[in-house]
């Protein structure tokens, strides 16, 4: 007798020792797993245990002792045989390229969902696995800031058209609410080891130099300039020469009672706890100041700061800098520096930021993450994140909440 392939299907409820009783009796027997899965949704079992039998063994006596023990169980099973060839074929496919999806909110539809997996299909796609990475979401938790949920979904085939895909998710998530990243799923994906932040409006809540021209009184001027740099409509230089020309005369301490009350992002110390627990090295990368920069490089333990030095002349600002500005070009240049002297790849780098000065940076990056920015920077960046704090990128890296309980 030729050898045979079965796939046994087993659900019903969870309970210890359903995995175990039947490799146990597929032991006995020395059956071969070509291939094995199991999910657990609401304390419902769903099991799948493909596997080979070997010519001297008559595939009846193996069932029926997994049909006995799932009775035994209280679990339901079926039996398929897999046909040599289909299965050759399915070994075949092995090699094509393997996509992830994460899909993130305050919580996810039907709908949502429907709309993302209909645009994978549209790629030709298939869905290999789905797993949720945040906990269950409590009934009456609706309006709760701390709510999130997030499902990642693996792929797999050959890409049609990336662009696409991507203009597709970009629709889906200002229509529906939710945030969606499409990344490849390779090995550099599993080994980002370098994180280079924005501050102002990304690691913290406000841009100082705004905070610093209100202490001045010329809060509205300096705010026009900002807003208008960070949509790109002028030139980087330009905009922080002007707003820092407008700063001549400030008392210098008045950015040591900024910087005591710097409002950090949401989600910001949590996120940096984590990634320093899993070994990351964490960057500024700053269009603002060195002065508040290094201020929370002491708080966090951050490993590199660049950022613009304020001219200081008899305890006064001058309205003056020092050295080169750091603009969206000397962003990505120094983002390229840093994994050199860390000897990382610039597909393990992630890079986040919120302005059109940070583009080159977020498009160098292996993973360029746009977070609660402007339009024409999402419109710009593979990854965005608007729905929830910070710690939200931890979902891009592949990160469950169970991996986020560092105190």
């Amino acid at each position: 007798m030729a050898s045979e392939i079965i796939l046994i299907n087993i659900s019903g409820d969870d309970r210890p020792g359903v995995t175990a009783s039947i490799t146990e009796i597929l032991g006995r027997y020395n059956a071969v797993i070509l291939d094995i899965g199991q999910a657990d949704i609401h304390h419902t079992l769903s099991l799948g245990i493909l596997f080979k039998m070997d010519n001297d063994i008559h595939s009846g006596h193996i069932l029926k002792e997994i049909l006995f023990k799932c009775s035994e169980l209280g679990v339901q099973v079926r039996f398929t045989p897999i046909p040599e060839e289909r299965y050759n074929n399915w070994v075949g496919r092995q090699g094509k390229s393997r996509y992830v999806v994460t899909i993130l909110g305050r919580v996810i539809t039907a709908k949502q969902l429907s709309l993302v997996t209909k645009s994978i299909l549209d790629q030709e796609l298939n869905i290999d696995s789905i797993k949720r990475l945040t906990g269950r979401p409590p009934l009456d938790g609706n309006n709760s800031d701390e709510l999130r949920s997030c499902i990642e979904l693996s792929l797999r085939g050959e890409l049609i058209d990336k662009n696409k895909i991507s203009s597709r998710f970009m629709e889906i998530s200002e229509k529906e609410g939710i945030d969606i990243s499409f990344q490849k799923d390779d090995m550099y994906r599993r080994a980002r080891r370098l994180i280079c932040f924005d501050m102002d409006s990304t690691l913290i809540k406000t841009e100082v130099i705004d905070e610093l021209a209100d202490r001045a009184g010329v809060g509205a001027k300096v705010r026009a300039i900002t807003e208008s740099a960070m949509r790109g409509e002028i030139d980087f230089k330009e905009s922080f020469t002007r707003r820092v020309a407008l700063l001549k005369g400030l008392d210098e301490s008045v950015m040591v009672d900024i910087a005591e009350h710097l409002p950090l992002m949401d989600g910001a110390e949590r996120l940096i706890k984590v990634l320093k627990k899993f070994g990351f090295k964490i960057a500024i990368l700053s269009g603002g100041f060195t002065y508040f920069g290094e201020y929370l490089q002491k708080q966090f333990g951050i490993d590199f700061v660049y950022a613009n030095n304020l001219e200081i002349e008899n305890g006064k600002l001058t309205g003056r800098y020092l050295g080169d500005i750091v603009d969206g070009k000397r962003k990505a240049e120094l983002l390229h520096l840093i994994a050199q002297v860390e000897k990382i790849d610039l597909e393990q780098v992630v890079a986040v930021g919120d302005g059109a000065n940070d583009l080159p940076m977020l498009n160098l990056a292996g993973l360029g993450i746009a977070f609660h920015a402007k339009p024409k920077v999402k419109a710009n960046a593979s990854q965005s994140i608007s729905t929830i704090g910070l710690d939200g990128i931890l979902y891009f890296l592949g990160f469950r909440d169970i991996h986020m309980n560092i105190k």
